[in-house]
């Protein structure tokens, strides 16, 4: 009997830790992408000009190609505000009054005669009132901010000129690991002269900032707790 018991606890101890535990992994996707490689230029003797040794001291060195690297400027700030009430009252009231017949109402006090009501004064008259109200207030707040730099590289050109670019960075701090990654389509307009281009300028921007290690375990709910909050939870 303690074997078993020993058995179930150490079971729990493992499930708990693997539910516990997100380790975030480096991403092939996003890794570099080598340039395409050109052919080879033939060799011309008595000539001056070398084509496959030549300098451009004019040449825009801005990213145009496949596997040219560019840095993208981080400068992501967002703010989402929200605020709601509601408010609805609701009051129904009925009433019935004793019938009349012939102009008078209906009363049979008199030997002989059954009474209409179980009641002394023989009357049929009620009346019905309710009230409802309901009251509702919910307010919202989110505001984020990311800022820094990471370096990526063209992955793909489009035929209209647009380019996808593609990068990851890690940074190993302590005992865990920091993974940046960014994805999106740029246009070569929006680059400007140093090589750089603002996040904001990337449409269909993909940006995630995850983390592993014993710092980002802690801030991660258990199973047990998740399920005291969830929707599962009857009280």
């Amino acid at each position: 009997m303690k074997q078993t018991l020993k058995l179930l606890t150490l079971a729990c101890l493992v499930l708990i830790t693997a539910c516990t535990s997100t380790q975030a992994k480096r991403d092939p996707a996003y890794a570099a992408v080598r340039p395409v490689a050109t052919a080879q230029q033939q060799q011309s003797d008595g000539a001056i000009f070398n084509a496959g040794s030549n300098v451009s001291f004019f040449e825009d060195y801005r990213a145009r190609r496949v596997g040219d690297i560019l840095t993208v400027k981080l400068e992501e700030v967002t703010s989402a505000e929200k605020e709601s009430e509601t408010t609805v009252d609701k009051t129904n009231s009925n009433s019935i009054t004793s019938p009349t017949i012939l102009g008078s109402a209906i009363e049979f006090d008199t030997p002989g005669f059954l009474p209409l009501a179980n009641n002394k004064s023989n009357d049929l008259s009620f009346s019905l009132g309710s009230t409802h109200s309901f009251s509702g207030t919910g307010d919202s707040d989110l505001s984020n901010k990311l800022s820094g730099d990471i370096s990526v590289s063209v992955v793909e050109l489009l035929p209209n000129g647009n380019m996808i670019i593609r990068g990851e960075k890690v940074m190993t701090i302590n005992q865990g690991n920091e993974y940046l990654r960014i994805s999106g389509m740029i246009s070569p307009r929006d680059i400007d002269a140093d090589n750089t281009i603002s996040s904001k300028r990337i449409a269909d921007a993909q940006i995630s900032y995850v983390g592993d290690g014993p710092t980002n375990d802690a801030n991660v709910m258990g199973w047990l707790g998740k399920f005291f909050i969830s929707a599962l939870m009857p009280f």
